[in-house]
Parts: C-alpha cells; structure tokens; sequence
C-alpha cells in the first residue's frame, strides 16, 4: 500500500510504498477513504508528543470496514487494563497509557489502516466521509469542551468562545443546537469572526471590544493573553474550559481568579460522545468546509495549515 511516513522530528514527510497491514487476535483492517489533517499533526512532526519514529500519521480517520462499512475510527486507543480507571470509565482519552492512532500508533496517512479492536469503528450513518473526517478529532474536542459547559447554562446565559478557527467553530454551532445561551465569539481575525457568525455566532468582538463577564468561557487558543482574558471576565460561579495548547499559564488563589468560578482543561471525549457527534451530525447539518488533497501531498498540506492558509479543514484522500 501507499502511505505517508514521518521518519524523523523535522523532517519532512515520505510519500512511500509500505507494507500492508497484518491484523492479528482482535485486530482489524480498514480501507481508508478519508484522513483530516489537524495541529496536532504538526505537533507530532515538531517533537512535541513522544511518538515513536518511523510511524504512519494521522487520527481523523473514515474508511470502510468489510463488515460494518463506512467507519469512524475511535482514536484514542487506551491501555484496555482492567486496573485502569481511565479506560473502565470510557474515558480513554485520558489513560495514561493510551497509545493514540497517529499519534503513538500508526494512522490513516495511508490507503490502510491496522485498528486495535473492531469496538473503535463508529457507523458513519448517511455523513460524508469527507466531510465526517474532521469530526474525529477537531470535532470531537469540541463538542466535549461545550459538554462541560452544558449543566451551566440557561436562556440567560452569556457564553464567549475564544477563537473562531476549526474548532471555534465547531463549538459554536454545537452551543446553539444544545443550549438557548447567547454565543459570543471573539477572535483577531475579521475573516473568522465573519465565518463564526455565519455558523451561528449571535455575536462576535474583538478582545478589547469584549465587555461585561460570561457563564461559561471555551478558550481554543490557550495563549497567555487569552487565559488572562478569560479568567478576566468569567463570571462568579462560572466555568471556563481550556482547549488550546498554546502554552499558556496564570496564577491561581484568592483574589487571582473570580470566586468560585471552575477552572478545567478539556482534551479530546470519549466514544460515547463520538457516537453522540455522529447522531447530531446525523440530525443536523454542521456547517464546515473540507479541502480534499491527494495523499502523495501530505506534505503540501502541512506546509500550508503552518501558513495559515486553509480556510476550513483539509482531508487526504488516497
């Protein structure tokens, strides 16, 4: 089969043949239709995950299963001990011993993919495959950063997303279809706070334009600048959930934060909640535009979400 390769930290990427995949115990094999290209991607090319090299990347996979046809795969591969906590609460996203698809483990930059365990496909229902790829990951962290904020909110709630890129995006359209709350997002870019009101934003500003204090706060960034704006303006008793992995840091304490207001990372979801992402994508249309590029491009793909220049998502297809 045909397959992109990271060979080394740096490097660029390898478009090369490699051999099939051998599935063996409770292994399964699918085809691949589809792969998005996401930031984390680039980390792994960066250095910033301790991936093992060479390896297979990509993890928002679609493909066909033999049995059960168009899939989503389920990335976030967990150790599957009995004595994990993490795993026997479906909650693998979080075990300490995951080893994630295209993160630790091969993934979907190829034309097929090894899967751990036949569990990990999701149905895709009637989606399409190219436009569902994204969902895997960008979407998927997004609708659990919303879920979070869910039990906080009511017709008179205020709620402010910070970054209206992808995932942005995705948050503001799965607030309005979950919760009567007013969405607010802000961003430094013009053109995103223009796409963020075309997917359902009831209003955008920019940092300095922000006034008053919100219920519930979602930071896409995580930069310095915008944790400081957030832990600013969440409100008394609000809740303000971390999503970007900019690097970021504030203080803590009496005094540094409002009082009791909740403080909390959120990282990718769990199956459930990626079968759930289907359902409602299922339901209603998520209004987000996906670039398809060759596989033999990768690289080219790469390069340009480093640039910025991707207006909505990108997808590998073979």
């Amino acid at each position: 089969m045909k397959a992109v390769v990271l060979n080394e930290v740096g490097a660029k990427l390898s478009y090369l043949d490699y051999p099939d995949p051998s599935p063996k115990g409770s292994e399964t094999v699918i085809t691949v239709t589809a792969c998005g290209v996401c930031h984390s991607d680039l980390h792994v090319v960066e250095g910033i995950y301790p991936s093992p090299l060479p390896m297979i990347m990509g993890h928002e996979v679609v493909g066909i299963h033999d049995e059960l046809g168009p899939v989503m795969v389920y990335p976030c591969w967990g150790c599957l001990k009995a004595d994990c906590w993490a795993c026997s609460s479906g909650q693998e996203m979080i075990c300490p011993n995951a080893t994630e698809a295209g993160l630790f483990r091969n993934g979907g930059y190829a034309e097929k993919m090894l899967i751990k365990n036949k569990s990990y496909l999701i149905p895709l229902g009637d989606l399409d495959p190219l436009s569902a790829a994204p969902l895997a990951c960008g979407g998927l962290t997004a609708y659990r950063a919303v879920s979070h904020t869910l039990p906080n909110l009511t017709k008179k709630s205020r709620v402010l997303v910070i970054g209206a890129g992808g995932l942005g995006q995705f948050g503001i359209q799965f607030l309005k279809i979950q919760s009567d709350a007013k969405v607010i997002a802000t961003d430094l870019s013009s053109d995103k706070l223009q796409r963020a009101l075309a997917v359902g934003a009831d209003e955008v500003a920019s940092p300095t334009e922000l006034d008053g204090t919100f219920d519930a706060i979602v930071d896409f960034v995580g930069a310095q600048n915008t944790l400081e704006l957030m832990a600013k303006l969440v409100a008394r008793q609000g809740i303000a959930v971390l999503v970007g992995i900019f690097g970021g840091k504030i203080p803590f304490g009496f005094g540094a934060v409002p009082h009791e207001a909740r403080f909390m990372t959120s990282i990718w979801g769990t199956q459930g909640q990626l079968g759930e992402l289907l359902d409602l994508a299922n339901k209603h249309e998520l209004k987000h535009s996906v670039e398809a590029i060759p596989l033999a491009n990768a690289q080219e793909a790469h390069e340009r979400l480093i640039a910025g220049t991707v207006a909505g998502r990108i997808a590998l297809v073979p």
